[in-house]
């Protein structure tokens, strides 16, 4: 007798009405298809349903099972979520098969020990694994989305409803993220904000649209949006802290003089000490020279592509001391300083915080964690098999994202999308940044410690975003180099397995699009290239993305200090500047309403979330996972507590 173990998962709609078979498949052949008896309860969500088996012979050490779904009476054919089967022998071994899938029709699950394919692998496993993966392939194909940027996945219009239900939100998850969505959108509508194409009258009104939706942090951020000090801290500690890096020499096209800053500086110092010193730092927009900019509300849009210079004070602020809107120099392009009008210089730094809003979204936000997260999901997807440690190890981490990104295809950068309606780039300038930034992306800039040492950034103090993430690099770098020298015994491990490197070469060719020059491997031949790669994917996927987006409204909610598009050309003599005029190139009321509508959205955290080394789907049942996955969870609560404790004197928190 063969005691079975069957769990249901716990989404609303994971229960099903349908009759479950089951064959359990040993290495000494396999059994007759068993239909579980069929009550109301066996399996309605949270169910742990426990059933016996009668099988006539001894199946010896069992590999798989399947199971399969057949209509019960004239019930609809519904998916069932199934967490997992155990299987207790009738010579007491325990053999754990985990899922956490939806079933549609039938489906085959391994043992849930992680193997490494070699040729002395059972032949029932290896034909497992090739039928799953040629399945795979053909519910996720690949297809351009832009000329130059990651591929992604071949849906019908983009639709969600279209996605594999695995890849699709939960139902808790689609009802928040779907509520959120349409009362903030209803919220701007009643107001009068979605049809009001005015631009602003007084500054202090824009609180009128971010007062539907409030937060402690956009209320501080609305106090001192104009300081230097504020301004400068963003790029060590805002949305965007992969931009900035140290000046050794003035560009060419930037010329700024000592003369220019020597107020800033003071009399004790001059340009080139600074320069020598490592105190100088560069924000340049190169990226966005060349992008076709929109036309909102029927007015030409307008973008610039400013350099901004900073400075390490004294007071160990970074502080900007000259801007300049354009990559070419001339008389008619300034270079604003801080000793200017005060009106000319919050111009300019709003230009720069424009600027930098294009930038974020598009390429730190959008290309750098969404998409290349999406390219890392489908090829997870389409080479390794569940049965593969590296999937138990990666897939956590890829939760929702084909969901959320067909969401931005379609509502975001799609036709009449957000970006359309409230963004100088609109649909037509997207492709264009996200291949521009294509080419600027790096394995070095895509590893951490690799970028921040790149862009010689290791001892500019108060780099928040540089302190906290390394050490959450390290514990998941530990973390991956336990699972992996568990698994992967050699390095000669690592160059034959031909599931990982599958999957590399998919990723370098559909993610990469083939580029050597971004020095992204197309192979892996160590243990230590492997947890390196890893550590990269998965930092990739959940702390920097949460970098760059939780707090989008805490920043952005007060439009000036990221305007999504600006409506006047960059100025182009000084000493004109009046608030008038600020009021006339900031966006419309309804530009800044959608602005700000989307990134409340985009900032909450919808039910059904997981947080970093929650793993509350157990797919690893050996011990030495187990106990690796506990010091990554004790390594992250440490941390946690320093950077809550931290906070506990920060006006605004990181």
């Amino acid at each position: 007798m063969y005691r079975l173990k069957v769990a249901t998962g716990t989404d609303l709609a994971a229960g099903t009405c349908n009759n479950v078979s089951i064959v359990l498949v040993g290495v000494r052949g396999e059994s007759e298809v068993h239909q579980l008896p069929h009550q109301w309860n066996n399996f309605i969500s949270g169910a742990v349903t426990e059933f016996n088996i009668a099988v006539n012979k001894d199946l010896g050490e069992l590999l798989l099972v399947k199971l399969s779904l057949e209509l019960y009476l004239n019930f609809h054919m519904d998916p069932w979520y199934c967490n997992y089967v155990t299987v207790t022998c009738p010579k007491g071994q325990l053999y754990q098969f985990p899922l956490y899938q939806w079933i549609l029709k039938s489906v085959e699950i391994p043992e849930g020990k992680g193997v490494v394919i070699t040729k002395n692998t059972h032949p029932v496993l290896q034909q497992q694994r090739k039928l799953e993966l040629e399945i795979n392939r053909e519910t996720h194909k690949w297809k351009v989305y832009a000329e130059g940027a990651p591929h992604c996945i071949d849906l019908a219009n983009d639709d969600p409803h279209n996605l594999p239900p695995n890849d699709q939100y939960s139902f808790q998850k689609h009802a928040s993220f779907v509520s959120a969505t349409n009362s903030t959108g209803l919220e701007i509508m009643l107001n009068g904000y979605s049809q009001n194409t005015d631009s602003w009258n007084i500054l202090e009104d824009i609180h009128l649209v971010s007062s539907l939706r409030r937060s402690q942090y956009s209320d501080i951020v609305s106090k001192i949006w104009k300081e230097d000090s504020f301004f400068g801290n963003q790029y060590l500690n805002g949305l965007n802290p992969t931009l900035i890096k140290k000046c050794v020499k003035i560009p060419g096209n930037f010329p700024v003089t000592d003369q220019m800053v020597a107020p800033s500086l003071g009399a004790h110092t001059n340009l080139q000490k600074e320069l020598q010193n490592g105190h100088i730092f560069l924000a340049d927009y190169v990226v966005l020279q060349g992008v076709p900019t929109n036309t909102i509300n029927k007015k030409p849009q307008y973008i610039a592509t400013p350099m901004c210079l900073l400075w390490k004070n004294l007071q160990d602020q970074l502080v900007p001391i000259a801007i300049q809107l354009s990559q070419t120099p001339g008389k008619n392009v300034p270079i604003f300083l801080p000793s200017d009008s005060e009106f000319d210089w919050v111009l300019a730094k709003i230009w720069v915080r424009s600027a930098d809003f294009q930038v974020h979204e598009a390429g730190t936000h959008l290309l750098n964690t969404h998409l290349l997260a999406e390219v890392f999901s489908i090829a997870t997807t389409r080479q390794l098999p569940m049965g593969h440690p590296l999937y138990k190890l990666i897939i956590p981490h890829l939760r929702y994202t084909l969901e959320i990104n067909a969401f931005a295809r379609t509502r975001l950068i799609g036709p009449g999308g957000v970006f359309d309606q409230a963004l100088v780039t609109g649909r037509g300038g997207i492709p264009v940044i996200l291949k521009k930034a294509m080419d600027q992306v790096t394995y070095s800039s895509l590893c951490l410690p690799d970028d921040i040492k790149g862009r010689g950034m290791e001892h500019i103090p108060n780099y928040l975003y540089r302190d906290d993430g390394m050490k959450i690099w390290a514990a998941m770098e530990s973390f991956v180099s336990g699972i992996i020298n568990y698994y992967y015994t050699s390095d000669e491990m690592v160059k034959e397995d031909p599931e990982l490197q599958a999957w590399v070469a998919e990723i370098f060719k559909e993610g990469f699009l083939q580029n050597k020059r971004s020095e992204v491997p197309y192979s892996l031949g160590t243990r230590a290239s492997l947890i390196k790669y890893l550590t990269m994917v998965i930092f990739r996927c959940s702390a920097q993305h949460a970098a760059v987006n939780s707090g989008q409204f805490d920043f952005y909610s007060w439009m000036p200090n990221g305007p999504t598009t600006m409506k006047s050309p960059p100025p182009s003599t000084k000493g004109v500047t009046t608030m008038e005029t600020i009021l006339k190139a900031l966006p419309d009321v309804n530009s800044t309403a959608a602005g700000i509508s989307t990134v409340w959205v985009l900032s909450i955290e919808p039910m059904d979330r997981r947080h970093l080394g929650e793993y509350p789907d157990e797919r690893f049942t050996e011990k030495t996972p187990q106990l690796i996955i506990k010091k990554f969870q004790q390594q992250l609560s440490v941390i946690s507590k320093c950077i809550q404790e931290r906070n506990k004197t920060r006006g605004l928190i990181y």
